[in-house]
């Protein structure tokens, strides 16, 4: 059993964001690590992938929508991702890389010291795009939650970039925040579990990352890309409002 686990989501081949947070003390010293998804859909996606590949058993991959996305087009199982970066970002893969992002599972769950049994996934424990937030209504996380065991007293997700720890019919329910793409305020953000529940934000130097982006990846549109999401230009509100209608709420009674 993990006494300290630092959860990583939503990384989006952010390389700089990364090592900024693979450099925390706390993240050195976790028993474990757990990527929630949406790992390589960036600027860097070979650079990222091959720097927690090697990491080794230390590391817990699951599959995030974005992922899915990816190797789908590849494999020609799709004709577009919505997502400008992502066909270029999934052009940049590797076989191996493939090969990888086609083995990881839809969630895990780990028994973590103080939280118990855990189940960590990237949207919701049924599907990897559905949406939930810190303010989705209690019938919405009853749906969600739907068939899950009933010794799953925590579950950790990730998807909206947006971070926040609440209760919803008994469940801690944590949201990470993202690594490489925050919504809301600067910064890497992440979660530390056991014995509680920890939002962490790691600051980076901004201006030298997004010079940095802009020097080594050959997406066209990097210098807006790396302004827009390092700068986080996009509020929180901005996020919420994007996000609540996909909640259900503008169906409910």
């Amino acid at each position: 059993m993990p006494n300290r686990v630092a959860v990583l989501s939503d990384i989006h081949g952010v390389l700089p964001a990364l090592e900024a947070v693979l450099a925390e003390p706390d993240v050195g010293a976790a028993d474990h690590i757990v990527l929630t998804g949406d790992i390589a859909a960036g600027p860097q996606p070979t650079q990222v992938l091959d720097l927690l590949t090697s990491l080794g058993d230390r590391v817990s991959w699951i599959s995030g929508n974005a992922d899915r996305e990816l190797l789908e087009y590849r494999r020609g199982q799709r004709d577009t991702i919505p997502d400008p970066i992502a066909p270029w970002a999934a052009a940049r893969l590797r076989e191996d890389h493939l090969d990888l992002l086609g083995s990881l599972p839809r969630s895990l769950s780990l028994t973590v010291n103080g939280l118990g049994k855990v189940l960590f996934c990237h949207a919701t424990p049924r599907d990897d795009e559905e949406v939930v937030l810190v303010d989705s209504r209690p019938a919405r996380w009853q749906e969600v939650f739907a068939g899950l065991e009933s010794d799953i007293r925590t579950v950790v997700c990730g998807h909206t970039h947006m971070p926040f720890v609440r209760l919803a019919h008994g469940r801690l329910v944590i949201n990470p925040g993202s690594i490489g793409m925050p919504y809301g305020r600067t910064g890497a953000h992440w979660a530390l579990l056991g014995p509680g529940a920890e939002l962490r934000t790691t600051h980076f130097d901004i201006e030298t990352a997004v010079t940095r982006l802009r020097r080594d990846s050959s997406y066209p549109g990097i210098a807006e890309w790396a302004d827009y999401f390092l700068r986080a230009r996009a509020t929180d509100a901005d996020a919420l409002a994007a996000f609540a209608p996909r909640d259900g709420r503008d169906h409910c009674p």
